[in-house]
């Protein structure tokens, strides 16, 4: 898809699927322009003018069609948490729930079979399985580039037995009511959706098991460990929060001496976690192995889940 920005308030402009069957064989395409009822964003990337919306159909107005396609699918995009929210946020605005389940982000797959790719661009991605670009940032090829670089990818990931990095798509849980805003040059409404009003429920319960100490490399995670996060993630921050969360161990905000693990892409840099970690001697791993360690965690020992 194409948008209007990259902020939570920001619009989907143009959208395009293309439907692959289980070996990831085209079954079908399709693509629409979106009227965002604003002003169209960065023209200079995508080229959509605001005269080039101004008939589109609205989002509620293909609503049903988009439905059509991606139920019952595994949504699969390059950064796919960024679709999936871009996805959600529309479907709240037309008190609507996107039908889509799983998602697997391209990104997460090329990590997990080791592609030697000098960045995580799609166009990186596309060259390495020489798949051309007619069209760069516009929604049809680039679903088009995508599905030709997903092939090889997901045969790769069979011949090789890897498990698919296949992650839950979870519904927006909160809406606002009340008069909605009048945005953009057309002044039009969202409803009863206010920018900035959703987000998934995120009050995070304290973990109930005590710190067992620092992760040793070649050994597994064990609930209670304390797990910080530092730069950027292919996989969005939250949802790895989630995971750790959910897997037993605890999510802290900061780095101290206590802290078990650092998860970082980028170990070198001068962020101030990554500067205490260096200094602390404080384990690090990025997020491929940490995605790994997450499936086998050690529960806390037994006396101390009161023995059950």
């Amino acid at each position: 898809m194409e948008t209007t920005g990259l902020a939570r308030d920001d619009r989907i402009i143009s959208a395009a699927v293309y439907r692959l069957d289980a070996r990831g064989e085209v079954e079908d395409h399709w693509y629409t322009l979106v009227n965002p009822e604003r002003d169209p964003g960065p023209v200079w990337i995508h080229g959509l003018t605001s005269e080039m919306l101004e008939g589109a159909p609205l989002f509620g107005d293909i609503a049903e069609e988009f439905s059509s396609r991606l139920a019952d699918r595994v949504l699969v995009a390059h950064n796919a948490v960024f679709d999936w929210q871009m996805i959600a946020r529309e479907y709240a605005r037309a008190q609507r729930e996107a039908p889509v389940r799983q998602r697997l982000c391209t990104i997460a797959l090329s990590k997990e079979l080791g592609l030697p790719l000098p960045n995580h661009k799609l166009e990186s991605l596309a060259a390495h399985f020489g798949v051309v670009q007619r069209r760069a940032h516009h929604a049809l090829d680039d679903a088009r580039v995508l599905a030709e670089a997903f092939r090889p990818s997901l045969r790769t990931a069979a011949a090789g037995g890897l498990r698919l990095p296949l992650h839950e798509c979870r519904p927006l849980t909160e809406w606002a009511d009340g008069p909605a805003p009048r945005i953009g040059r057309q002044g039009g409404g969202y409803g009863g959706y206010r920018p900035g009003s959703w987000r998934p429920s995120r009050r995070r319960p304290a973990c109930p098991y005590p710190n067992p100490g620092r992760y040793e490399e070649g050994k597994r995670l064990k609930q209670g460990m304390r797990v910080a996060f530092s730069g950027d993630t292919s996989v969005d921050r939250e949802l790895l929060e989630d995971r750790a969360t959910e897997a037993g161990l605890h999510v802290a905000t900061s780095l101290s001496r206590l802290t078990s693990l650092l998860v970082t892409n980028d170990p070198d840099s001068g962020t101030s976690k990554a500067v205490k970690a260096r200094q602390y001697g404080t384990p690090v791993v990025d997020e491929a192995a940490f995605g790994q360690l997450l499936r086998d965690v050690e529960p806390a020992a037994e006396h101390l889940l009161g023995g059950r």
